[in-house]
């Protein structure tokens, strides 16, 4: 099994938050988020992990860590790992189809929905 992306918050030598994994096709490939990186938000990429190396690639100290990208990059791999997000069978659009086709979730989501309406419309 490998490291969730959201889980690589290293190298420890920096601050370093995940705001949006925008890319995680599983394990053994390369992963693409945008970060937190000493205050600053950036790009970084990093390869998940797999059972004969699951930290990943890179790694330090025992520690999964994110390759930050430079500004000249930054911005072409985010566009292209968005398109693939977008086309991967488990990418988001993936999971509303699922969601969708399931009418039990469908049912219970609209009935969630409807009860916030009706507590909107209660007088205080």
């Amino acid at each position: 099994m490998y490291l969730r992306p959201e889980e690589v918050l290293s190298p420890r030598s920096h601050d370093v938050e995940v705001i949006e994994v925008i890319l995680d096709p599983g394990e053994g490939e390369m992963s693409v988020a945008r970060i937190l990186w000493d205050g600053e938000e950036r790009v970084a990429v990093r390869w998940n992990g797999r059972n004969d190396q699951p930290l990943g690639n890179p790694s330090s100290r025992g520690h999964a860590t994110w390759t930050v990208l430079g500004d000249y990059l930054a911005e072409g791999v985010e566009r292209m790992a968005r398109e693939a997000a977008h086309q991967s069978p488990n990418g988001l659009v993936a999971e509303y189809r699922e969601m969708a086709s399931d009418s039990e979730r469908e049912r219970e989501a609209e009935e969630w929905s409807e009860g916030l309406i009706a507590d909107g419309d209660t007088p205080r």
